[in-house]
């Protein structure tokens, strides 16, 4: 079944980035796997997905150490990370989406041992149930991480609401895409900022059309 799931997403990201001229190498598909058993995620990274991604440090860490013989998986955490939870997972993971405070920053910072990739979370349309940066954070907190050599700010991540309509993710995404170019034009050395992380099962055909480079999907990978 998850093999015949993650062949219906790659047809979906096959046909979304041929309607706006891209090549599928650009888009990455990242397996949301928190919710799926060691046994299913080993099923999926067999099929060739060795993105992962995951959202509590705890749960994170021992589906890690069950799959440690499949050197070739690469590791996002996806969730809230925690102050406290820093230390546990820092030198774990290859990348963090959910980059929204210099508390957090500090923390990477003091407990890292090797420079972590991240995404700056960014809360677009403003849910107040949502986590990140609104959109007229994003520049001063980016540019305040100058001074952490620990953190890399490979990208932005977003979230379309659950019940949003196909115009307002487009809108959503779109605004993404825009506020990345505007980080990327001002060459900060530690924010590159060339990457995406938006789209899930509900709405990750508009995020390849509006730029996404990454995305999360789960549901429709896992689905019975």
């Amino acid at each position: 079944m998850i093999s015949e799931n993650l062949r219906e997403v790659r047809q979906e990201i096959q046909k979304s980035c041929a309607l706006v001229a891209r090549p599928e190498t650009s888009v990455t598909l990242i397996g949301v796997s928190k919710n799926a058993t060691v046994e299913e995620t080993r099923t999926l990274v067999n099929a060739g997905v060795t993105h992962l991604g995951e959202n509590r440090a705890d749960k994170f860490l021992l589906k890690k150490q069950a799959l440690a013989d499949i050197p070739e998986i690469t590791w996002h955490f996806i969730g809230n990370l925690q102050r406290r939870k820093v230390k546990s997972i820092v030198d774990e993971i290859d990348y963090l989406h959910s980059l929204e405070s210099l508390s957090v920053a500090e923390e990477i910072q003091k407990r890292a041992q090797k420079e972590l990739k991240c995404f700056v979370e960014v809360n677009v349309s403003g849910e107040s149930s949502k986590q990140g940066l609104s959109v007229v954070e994003v520049v001063p907190f980016v540019t305040a991480l100058s001074g952490y050599d620990k953190i890399k700010v490979v990208g932005l991540m977003t979230m379309a609401p659950m019940a949003s309509s196909v115009k307002e993710q487009h809108q959503i995404f779109c605004q993404l895409e825009n506020l990345r170019a505007e980080i990327q034009k001002l060459a900060l050395p530690q924010a590159p900022c060339n990457e995406l992380s938006m789209g899930m099962s509900n709405d990750y055909p508009v995020a390849i059309e509006e730029g996404a480079t990454f995305i999360r999907v789960g549901t429709a990978l896992f689905k019975e």
